[in-house]
């Protein structure tokens, strides 16, 4: 017990070993005496399972409690211990007898902790600052406990253990004659009271303090129902009220331990999995156990064995498909939900990892998950150092899946197993969301250079274009003007003006063949790449093309995409390199194409070789056909754009 007291891990410890010795006592005595079953004995039964119960609650909340009132681990210690010495004194005088004080201790022990559960234990949750309508109800409670505790222990012997002088014994019986009708009614009202406010903060309080107050709200109604039973006439038989009485009191520790282990209340941890599945499983065997044998008494005929032997065998049957059950349901309960429903949500959250991250978080019960592409060192947390699972998708590495527990928890073998199950799809998830987000930038790169396309060509029209033509309108102007007096000169400007017009509409033509020759439509990739060659010649710059005689008509994605490449490769070799010479090299196989351009100017520049729009869209072009593009030196000097694009075979 990490998080307590030395005070409180030795009061934990002295509860549970009283608890656990007066348990064993009673069981002993029970042994030796073998009473018949009747309601007494399941009364008895009752605080039997009471002490057991009740004494590991005290366990835990005195061992672990660090902040918070102390008085819910001094509620749970008063129903182990009173509960426990009930159990030990009725089976105890039945086995050896003993001194009157037995009797007592059998009659009203069990009072002061499981009255207190009805009346107090439900204003206590959950762990709050309580308000004032709170602390008044809380201090009834225990005011009514204190007037109750004080009439049974002053009562007449033997259910007394306070001797009284004669003076005092009238005077009790002046006060406590009016009010011990009233004090077994006084019990059920406070405790429908105490499970009304119950019900009030479960469905009006802050949210995060509501988790598990329903089953709190059931379980503290149907143990003050219990004790209303016992105040009816005796219409049912005697053993009703006590199978209801042993159903309520198995029933309430397991609705406080879901509120609990929901909100963390009190110190306790998560480490409880296992001790409320073993209570839940001793709960059940014995209710059915003592239910079924009183059944069959009545129904069978008499045959001493028969009713156990029959009861003992069904359970033992029925045994381990009940503990899976119930085993299923607290670790939905404990560590959330199984990995096969959390697929689904998982599902739903695919393009945004920090959503992926905080539902498996919240189905888990966990503290925090998050999702990291960049490396398996976490990020610092205020929790400490994580569960890291990788995230592999195929045979590449997408990412990392950090999870922290919640303060003061660590992660079990569950908790991992179900993240080990989950990792897979998380990492498809991770990788899918990760293919939208480059495809995001694609096309906002594709955006961009499909903008600087249009201002450069936006340029060619307005600076070359447009001032030939409007220089070509004036020439026609003045033309017409010299027709009459000059004729010859007229004569000269027009053929002036023809080879203008013709020039400009060869620039035309180079210019929309640039965008895409047309011959791209038909595959043919060498001629287009003839035609560029003819146009920078013009320009000054020669390329030397080395190829097959031949190439095999390739898909017009195909052939437009290493068209585009080499273009803006050539591009860049006339406005950087500095040169006025390049080699184009085609190598058609069955399987891939490769296109290289090579030039022997100033080579590529240091530092990072992305940040031009051709570059840019170079790379997406080879992207789009699923190609490899490399950019690097060409030896000494210069630079080779090689573009790879796998082939589809026929």
């Amino acid at each position: 017990m990490p998080n307590a007291s030395p005070v409180g891990r030795w009061t934990a410890w002295t509860v549970l070993a009283a608890t656990a010795l007066l348990t064993v006592g009673a069981v002993v005595a029970w042994a030796v005496a073998t009473p018949p079953y009747t309601a007494t004995q399941l009364y008895s039964l009752v605080d039997l399972l009471d002490g057991v119960v009740y004494g590991v609650v005290a366990w835990l909340i005195l061992g672990r409690q660090r902040t918070g009132s102390r008085l819910p681990g001094g509620i749970a210690a008063a129903a182990a211990l009173g509960s426990a010495l009930a159990a030990f004194a009725a089976q105890w005088q039945l086995a050896v007898g003993g001194p009157p004080l037995l009797t007592a201790l059998h009659v009203w022990a069990w009072v002061p902790g499981l009255y207190a559960l009805v009346v107090v234990m439900p204003w206590l949750l959950p762990d709050r600052p309580l308000r004032r309508l709170d602390r008044i109800a809380a201090t009834t409670g225990l005011g009514y406990l204190a007037v109750t505790v004080l009439a049974l222990a002053t009562a007449p012997p033997p259910v007394g253990v306070l001797p009284l002088t004669p003076e005092l014994r009238e005077a009790r019986a002046a006060v406590l004659r009016p009010l011990a009708p009233v004090l077994p009614y006084a019990l059920v009202g406070l405790g429908l009271l105490a499970g009304a406010g119950l019900a009030w903060r479960w469905r009006r309080g802050p949210a995060r303090q509501r988790h598990g107050l329903g089953w709190a709200t059931a379980g503290s109604t149907l143990l003050t129902l219990a004790f209303g039973v016992t105040l009816l006439p005796p219409v049912l038989p005697a053993v009703v009220p006590a199978l209801l009485m042993l159903a309520s009191q198995a029933f309430f520790p397991a609705a406080v331990a879901v509120v609990v282990l929901r909100q963390q209340l009190w110190g306790l941890r998560l480490a409880v999995r296992r001790t409320l599945v073993w209570y839940l499983m001793t709960a059940v065997v014995i209710a059915a156990y003592c239910l079924t044998v009183a059944l069959l008494d009545r129904l069978l005929p008499p045959a001493p064995p028969v009713p156990q032997l029959v009861v003992t065998g069904v359970l033992a049957a029925a045994f381990q498909p009940m503990r899976v059950a119930v085993q299923r349901r607290v670790d939905r309960l404990v560590h959330g939900e199984a990995p096969e429903p959390l697929l689904h949500q998982v599902m739903h959250s695919v393009g945004r990892t920090t959503d992926i991250g905080a539902t498996v978080a919240a189905a888990l019960r966990l503290a925090e998950v998050r999702i990291t592409e960049d490396g398996p060192q976490p990020p610092p947390h205020e929790h400490g150092p994580p569960l890291t699972v990788p995230l592999t998708s195929g045979d590449r590495s997408v990412g990392y899946l950090h999870a922290w527990p919640r303060p003061g928890e660590l992660l079990g073998a569950r908790a991992a197993e179900s993240l080990a199950v989950l990792a897979p799809v998380v990492a498809a998830v991770v990788d899918l969301a990760g293919t939208n987000r480059d495809l995001a930038r694609s096309r906002q790169r594709l955006a961009e250079v499909r903008d600087e396309e249009r201002k450069s060509l936006r340029r060619d029209l307005h600076d070359g274009l447009g001032p030939a033509l409007s220089g070509i309108g004036l020439g026609l102007a003045a033309t017409r003007n010299l027709l009459r007096r000059d004729p010859d000169r007229a004569e000269k400007l027009l053929d002036r003006l023809t080879d203008e017009l013709t020039a400009r509409a060869a620039e035309v033509r180079e210019l929309a063949h640039g965008l895409l020759p047309p011959v791209l439509a038909d595959g043919g990739l060498g001629p287009a790449l003839d035609l560029l060659r003819d146009q920078y010649a013009r320009a000054g710059l020669r390329i030397v093309l080395h190829g097959p005689a031949t190439m095999e008509p390739l898909p017009e994605r195909i052939a437009t995409a290493a068209y585009g490449v080499a273009a803006e490769a050539i591009r860049n070799v006339q406005r950087h390199a500095g040169v006025d010479r390049c080699t184009v090299s085609l190598d058609q196989r069955p399987d891939r194409l490769r296109v290289t351009v090579t030039d022997h100017g100033r080579g590529v520049p240091a530092g990072p070789t992305g940040a031009g729009v051709g570059l840019h869209a170079m790379r997406e072009r080879a992207q789009a056909v699923g190609a490899t593009l490399t950019i690097g030196p060409a030896g000494p000097r210069g630079t080779a754009v090689c573009l790879t694009i796998p082939l589809e075979q026929p």
